[in-house]
C-alpha cells in the first residue's frame, strides 16, 4: 500500500532529493567517502554550498544588494536574530498564529514591540486586515504561512517600513518580490530539506545600524562574510536542499510550482466544502493556506473524528492529524506532494461519507 505523507514538518521531499541524498551518504561526489564524514572545507562540498546559494538566488530572482546564508538553529533562533540585528528601539508584529506569537514574544527582549493586529481571539482563523503600522518602527514582521491553523498571506505586502517575513513553510511555493523585504528567513524542513538548516535572505545595507553588541554567531554579517562557512555548516541538509533546488528548477521554477499548488489545494478544498461531514475552520476563503489545509468534522459528526482518522490511516494517509492545539485534521500539501496523493485523500473522504 502506498503511504501518502501529509506531515506538517519534517515533511515530504521530492523523490530525487531522497535518492540523491541517500546515494551521497554512501559515496559523495565520487570520493569514496560518505557525505556524513567529509570535510566541509573540501572542494567537493564547497562546490555544493556555492551551487546551492547560487540556485537559491536564481529561483527567487533575488536582486543585487541581498545575500543568502545557511545557518543552524531553526526559525526559532531567527526570532531573536532578527531583533538583535534590526531593532534599535521599536518593531511591529502581526500576530497570525503560534509561530508569529513566539516571534513577537522573543522580540520583546530587545525593545518596544507593537502588535498591530491579532487573530488570536478567534483561534487564528483569519488574517487580520486594515491595521496601521507605526511609521517609526524599525521593521514590520509577518509570518506568511501558519502551519497549525491553515492561513496564509499569499501576496507581498506594501508597507512603509522595512518588512521581515518568516517563510518557513511556503518558501519556493510561489514567486516572491524579494525587493519588498529587508529580511526573509525560514527553517528548511517544510519545503526544502531535512531539518537542520535554516535560510536567511538579507538586505545587506540594513545591517550594522543597531547600537548593541551582537554575539558573533547571531550577527548576520558573520555568516555573509564567511559564505555560510564561519563554523561547520549542516552539511547533509544543505546537500539535500541543493537536490530540492535542482528539482524545483526542473519543474519549471516557482511560477510553475505556484500553479500546481493552486490546483492541488483547490481539489481538496472543493471536497471539504462539498462533503457534509467536514468543514474548513478558516473563515475567509482568500486566507486559506495552499500549504497546510485544515479541516474538522461538522458539529453533528464530531463523534466520527477518531473513526475517520483510523479509516484514513488504514488507507495510507499519514500525518493528517491536526495539531494538538486545534484538533481535527491537517493535510500539508507542500511542493513535493503529488496530485495523486491529494486525490487519494479526497477519495478516502468520499468513501467515508458514503459509509455514514
Amino acid at each position: 500500500m502506498k503511504i501518502h505523507n501529509f506531515s506538517a514538518g519534517p515533511s515530504i521531499l521530492p523523490e530525487s532529493t531522497i535518492k540523491n541524498s541517500a546515494d551521497a551518504v554512501l559515496n559523495f561526489a565520487g570520493t569514496g567517502l560518505s557525505l556524513l564524514e567529509v570535510s566541509h572545507r573540501g572542494k567537493e562540498f564547497v562546490a555544493v554550498m556555492d551551487e546551492a546559494l547560487a540556485l537559491f538566488k536564481e529561483l527567487l530572482d533575488i536582486p543585487a544588494g541581498y545575500e543568502v546564508v545557511f545557518v543552524g538553529g531553526g526559525a526559532s533562533t531567527q526570532f531573536c536574530m532578527v531583533p538583535y540585528n534590526l531593532m534599535q528601539k521599536k518593531a511591529a508584529y502581526l500576530n497570525t498564529g503560534t509561530w508569529a506569537n513566539k516571534a513577537l514574544k522573543e522580540a520583546k527582549g530587545f525593545g518596544e514591540v507593537v502588535e498591530v493586529a491579532s487573530s488570536k481571539d478567534s483561534v487564528y482563523n483569519h488574517i487580520p486586515k486594515g491595521y496601521e503600522i507605526p511609521s517609526d518602527a524599525d521593521y514590520f514582521h509577518i509570518t506568511t504561512n501558519n502551519t497549525i491553523y491553515g492561513t496564509e498571506i499569499k501576496t507581498d505586502l506594501d508597507v512603509n517600513v522595512p518588512l521581515v517575513a518568516d517563510m518557513s513553510s511556503d518558501i519556493f511555493s510561489r514567486p516572491v518580490d524579494v525587493s519588498k523585504y529587508t529580511l526573509i528567513y525560514g527553517g528548511a524542513q517544510k519545503n526544502l530539506a531535512p531539518a537542520g538548516v535554516t535560510f536567511a535572505i538579507v538586505k545587506t545595507d540594513a545591517l550594522g545600524k543597531v547600537d548593541r553588541h551582537i554575539p558573533t554567531m547571531l550577527d548576520y554579517r558573520t555568516h555573509i562574510d564567511a559564505g555560510s562557512m564561519f563554523n561547520t555548516p549542516p552539511v547533509f541538509p544543505i546537500y539535500s536542499a541543493l537536490q530540492t533546488l535542482k528539482w524545483l528548477k526542473e519543474m519549471g521554477g516557482v511560477s510553475a510550482m505556484e500553479k500546481i499548488n493552486i490546483e492541488k489545494a483547490a481539489v481538496l478544498y472543493d471536497e471539504i466544502d462539498r462533503n457534509r461531514l467536514f468543514k474548513a475552520p478558516v473563515v475567509n476563503v482568500e486566507d486559506r493556506s495552499l500549504m497546510n489545509i485544515c479541516f474538522i468534522m461538522n458539529d453533528e459528526y464530531k463523534e466520527l473524528e477518531k473513526e475517520f482518522f483510523d479509516f484514513a490511516s488504514s488507507r495510507g494517509m499519514s500525518g493528517i492529524k491536526g495539531h494538538r492545539s486545534v484538533g481535527g485534521f491537517r493535510a500539508s500539501t507542500y511542493n513535493a506532494m503529488p496530485k495523486s496523493s491529494i486525490q487519494a485523500l479526497v477519495d478516502c473522504m468520499k468513501e467515508f461519507e458514503a459509509k455514514h
